[in-house]
């Protein structure tokens, strides 16, 4: 299963991205990337193998500012290589999307894309959610998401930024696991717990069909319905290492306790 990484606060976003994507990496990927704003401008870096290779890549080309989405990626449509990698952009290079999840009509809504004049990047599902986006905004991210989600059909948990709106960027989840992180003057995202517990332990486990939009210092969430709702913060008492373990004090508790009775089946 994918990582999925997003930071917005006052300090360098590549640095916290690369880190909450290594305490990811027991769910296996074959590739990793980032994105960050800088300005208007979106800069993304992306590259196959471990985050040893991404990590090289951002010291010979850093990227700064302090918006951003991070990603590892297992192949699913599309094989491993740099185009197929994870973040994916739009046309004009404006709007960013990370995914976990499978679009079950992605070739039906690529095809209808491309009539419409989308270029593609990538042999992916994913790049389609950037271009539905694009396709449907008109100044308003948040809705924009809403509306191309609304023709996606399968699972996903996302995390989305445009280049026109430094101020925020926007997450959603459905059939796919995605929780916030509440900091001091700073906002997370990830797809596990593990990957925040760095920088807060307060977080939001996001409803299936929820939306959100992370700013700095505020943290909104909307049901499948468009309406704002309320959905309480929980403190962690683990610790990263005990995150891993989902709360059992040791692996091999996780592992009794996880592992399924099979003589229930005789």
């Amino acid at each position: 299963m994918c990582g999925i990484v997003g930071y917005i606060g006052s300090q360098e976003a590549a640095d916290i991205l690369v880190n909450g994507l290594r305490r990811l990496e027991y769910r296996g990927y074959d590739s990793a990337g980032v994105a960050v704003l800088n300005g208007g401008d979106i800069q993304l870096r992306r590259s196959v193998g471990k985050l040893a290779a991404l990590e090289d890549l951002l010291r010979q080309k850093p990227v700064h500012g302090t918006l951003g989405l991070g990603h590892t990626r297992w192949a699913t449509h599309g094989r491993p290589c740099e185009e197929n990698a994870h973040p994916h952009m739009c046309c004009n290079d404006k709007i960013v999307v990370v995914h976990n999840g499978i679009i079950e009509n992605y070739v039906e809504l690529k095809r209808e894309l491309m009539d419409k004049g989308h270029r593609f990047k990538s042999q992916t599902d994913t790049e389609v959610l950037a271009h539905l986006i694009e396709d449907a905004d008109e100044g308003e991210l948040m809705l924009a998401v809403r509306q191309a989600l609304s023709r996606a059909h399968g699972s996903y948990a996302i995390g989305v930024i445009s280049g026109d709106d430094r101020e925020r960027f926007i997450a959603a989840r459905k059939d796919s696991p995605l929780v916030l992180g509440i900091g001091k003057e700073a906002a997370y995202l990830a797809s596990d717990v593990p990957a925040l517990l760095p920088y807060t332990r307060q977080v939001i486990y996001l409803n299936d069909g929820d939306m959100a939009e992370l700013r700095r210092d505020q943290v909104r969430v909307f049901d499948n319905h468009g309406r704002e709702v309320r959905r309480e913060a929980k403190g962690i008492k683990w610790d990263a290492a005990m995150s891993e373990k989902a709360g059992f004090k040791h692996f091999m508790l996780k592992e009794i306790r996880t592992t399924p009775d099979d003589s229930k089946h005789i």
